[in-house]
């Protein structure tokens, strides 16, 4: 009972995030500034980023779940509060300050971060680990995409 109460309050926050980079991102993928770049050929589709990033976010919310009910401490929070710091900046970053370099160094953090948590705890929480993987993943793809505006605009 106490993991699905935690799964629920991860959820909550991961989603919360989700609300807040769209926010701060305002109408970015749909601007002039963004059309008019030159993206890499293997950019998907709108649709696919809702899909990855709702599909993220519950297998990371049942992660954090299994990881602090093992492991309850402030360190987990505050690995946690990190990821969620730079998850939602880079939107503001990116597209709103349209800041590509900066963007880039935010992904990089961010991706260093959640292969951490991949890696740290997987002794803890052995195969419930690769339930961050599908962020592992979309982070190195999100970090070619950035990438490839950096360097071809």
């Amino acid at each position: 009972m106490k993991k699905i109460g935690l799964f629920f309050i991860f959820l909550f926050i991961n989603f919360g995030a989700l609300g807040i980079g769209r926010l701060l991102m305002e109408n970015g993928p749909l601007t002039e500034w963004y059309m008019e770049l030159n993206k890499a050929p293997w950019t998907p589709p709108g649709w696919v980023f809702g899909t990855a990033w709702t599909t993220i976010m519950v297998c990371f919310s049942v992660y954090m779940a299994f990881l602090y009910d093992t492991l309850t401490s402030n360190r987990i929070w505050g690995l946690f509060a990190v990821q969620f710091l730079l998850n939602i900046s880079w939107n503001f970053i990116f597209f709103n300050q349209h800041l590509i370099t900066l963007g880039f160094i935010n992904l990089i953090l961010l991706s260093f971060l959640v292969f951490y948590f991949l890696i740290a705890f997987f002794n803890t929480l052995k195969i419930k680990s690769l339930l961050v993987a599908p962020y592992a993943i979309w982070l190195c793809v999100a970090t070619s995409l950035n990438l490839y505006i950096l360097l071809y605009n």
